[in-house]
């Protein structure tokens, strides 16, 4: 997927979860266009506005659309990927959910990650609901340096993941952790947290003599995971559900593992317009709603990451 058109700096998305310790203070901003390339969108199954628990405390604009749009990056599986025309995962399901308490249909289309953000500035989308790490630098509009380069976003906190190194089937060079990586290449999806995360290792392993640890970035998470599965990259760093499933799935489970401990668990959230503070505060309420009621449990369940499950609805949780 690539961007049609070039445009302003705005603030976008890493795609991974806060990385605590390991991770650089605040979320990567990058200069990318905000116009994002159609390859597929789901309707999510809503309910009856009459039946609605919470239908009437929508926007109006939703109330007669029946339609919350939201941009997501679908190649991101387990939390969205594309399947038979569709976009299915983690991320949509729960979405259905909400709908049900919402009485809309939450309408997926897919486009690149880092155009995500700008795409509620300009209005294209309603929502960012793509595995997207709640940050301060995000919620604020500021980029990697502190700068300010947008007005920011709001969020709602539905999942909590950690970050995991994800390596060669066998772990060939015995990573285990991310300072067993100095002196050696890595593999990332570019302008991802995960990146900003393996410059900051770099700067670390520089500091401690231990060698240069060389990044390799590229457009999608799947070029950096062929780059480590042929050998040219010891590890590649990915959301914790994201790398068990790929464990899991590539090669029917013979292509990689996942190396060492989950780190730095923090929030993702579904990302608001700031000036859509109603928007942003019927979905808390709907999410409420299915962790109540027991809807998101069964989401969770069904994609095996109860361990990521949030107990209420947060906004701007996120440090």
């Amino acid at each position: 997927m690539t961007a049609r058109n070039t445009c302003r700096t705005t603030a976008t998305r890493a795609r991974i979860a806060a990385v605590g310790a390991i991770a650089v203070a605040g979320s990567l901003m990058l200069t990318a266009c905000g116009d994002q390339t159609t390859s597929g969108s789901n309707e999510t199954d809503g309910t009856t506005a009459s039946s609605a628990a919470l239908f009437d405390k929508l926007p109006k604009k939703y109330q007669d659309s029946k339609v919350i749009k939201v941009g997501t990056d679908a190649a991101y599986a387990p939390m969205e990927y594309e399947e038979g025309g569709k976009i299915v995962g983690i991320d949509p399901d729960i979405a259905a959910a909400l709908g049900k308490e919402l009485g809309v249909n939450f309408q997926f289309t897919s486009g690149t990650f880092d155009g995500l953000i700008s795409s509620l500035n300009t209005g294209r989308q309603d929502v960012v609901m793509s595995a997207m790490s709640d940050t301060k630098a995000r919620q604020d509009g500021l980029d990697d340096k502190g700068k300010k380069v947008g007005e920011g976003v709001d969020f709602v906190d539905y999942f909590t993941s950690g970050v995991s190194l994800l390596v060669k089937k066998g772990n060939p060079d015995k990573i285990t952790t991310l300072d067993d990586l100095c002196g050696k290449k890595v593999a990332v999806q570019r302008g991802t947290i995960y990146e900003d995360t393996f410059k900051t290792q770099a700067t670390k392993c520089k500091t401690d003599g231990k060698g240069t640890l060389t990044i390799e970035a590229f457009d999608t998470d799947a070029e950096a995971q062929t780059r480590v599965k042929s050998g040219g990259a010891v590890a590649d760093l990915n959301d914790y559900p994201v790398a068990a499933h790929i464990a899991k799935t590539a090669g029917g489970g013979n292509d990689f593992e996942v190396a060492g401990d989950q780190t730095g668990a923090g929030p993702f959230g579904i990302a608001v317009d700031k000036d859509n503070a109603q928007l942003r505060d019927a979905l808390k309420e709907a999410l409420d709603a299915i962790i109540k009621n027991g809807e998101y449990k069964k989401v969770l369940e069904k994609w095996d990451v109860t361990n990521s499950a949030v107990t209420e609805a947060t906004i701007n949780a996120g440090k």
